[in-house]
């Protein structure tokens, strides 16, 4: 699945390089070049930015674990879960996971001990689960 992704992407890079040269010729292709350009540096700033605020606070910490639980979905990138954290993962041990192409799996917990556990398959949410702390009984209930 991801090889074809990939190469659908080059057939669609090489066509859109095509039409730009049979419609403007070399200044065409330049300004191909510059958009293609825009767009990798967009993405670079976006990740510079996602990581320098991850920097900012504890490793494995979240706001509410639950809310994260809620907003997650399967075929998220690793970025995106990144993002919505403000933090990074932190690594746990994944059955079953290899060096090639296996499971990483990053938890993130909360101040009320709650905790999630992402698991990515090629930088792509796969599996999580939410395993919730015991919650102590409210005061003056039964």
């Amino acid at each position: 699945m991801q090889k074809m992704r990939s190469l659908a992407l080059w057939a669609l890079f090489l066509m859109a390089g095509w039409a730009a040269y049979a419609q403007m010729g070399w200044p065409g292709l330049a300004m191909l070049g510059g958009g293609l350009l825009m767009w990798f540096l967009l993405q670079y700033t976006r990740m510079m930015t996602v990581m320098q605020r991850a920097a900012r606070r504890p490793v494995g910490y979240v706001d509410s674990a639950v809310m994260l639980n809620a907003k997650l979905a399967k075929g998220q990138t690793l970025m995106h879960v990144l993002a919505r954290t403000r933090s990074i993962g932190e690594r746990v041990d994944s059955a079953g996971g290899d060096a090639k192409g296996g499971i990483e799996a990053y938890a993130w917990r909360d101040a009320g001990g709650s905790r999630v556990v992402a698991q990515f398959s090629r930088g792509r949410l796969v599996a999580w689960t939410l395993d919730r702390s015991q919650d102590s009984p409210a005061e003056g209930a039964p």
